[in-house]
């Protein structure tokens, strides 16, 4: 099974809004990277988002392009400056679960399932895309199977 991480979509500044919802343009390209992994037919069994509002409307606008049968539910240890740490080590292996949260932490965990160091960067993210890891082979190697992210270049 799978693990995919999410960024947050685009947000409004802090001095707009101070709980910082997704922008109109934030929910376009969240809409539009959900819309393409419906159309890839992308299974997801949970969704589990770090509660600040943008990440709760991003996951949720994931939950229903992906018909996601639980919606999306908030987790402890996602923010933005969490130990990344005791969330590779709890990865459940039966299930595709979507994490929506913020930078550096899921370029971290990306870096330490990949790569086993948390502090070199092997994917950079962008706000409303998909990074999907998946194990590699029997050993519990990970590796990025697939991105999809709202710009190229």
């Amino acid at each position: 099974m799978a693990l995919f991480l999410v960024q947050h979509g685009k947000n409004l500044k802090k001095d707009v809004d101070p709980e910082q919802p997704l922008s109109d343009e934030g929910i376009a390209d969240v809409k539009r990277i959900a819309e393409t992994a419906a159309n890839y037919n992308v299974k997801i069994d949970e969704i589990r988002h770090s509660g600040k509002k943008r990440a709760l409307q991003t996951a949720e606008i994931f939950a229903d392009y992906l018909q996601v049968s639980g919606g999306a539910n908030e987790m402890a240890g996602i923010k933005a400056l969490d130990a990344v740490e005791p969330i590779a080590k709890g990865v459940d292996t039966n299930k595709n679960i979507m994490l929506v949260g913020h930078l550096p932490f899921m370029e971290r965990l990306t870096s330490l399932i990949t790569a086993g160091n948390p502090d070199i960067t092997v994917m950079k993210f962008q706000n409303g895309g998909i990074v999907c890891l998946d194990q590699v082979d029997d050993t519990g190697n990970w590796a990025i199977k697939w991105t999809l992210m709202p710009n190229i270049g």
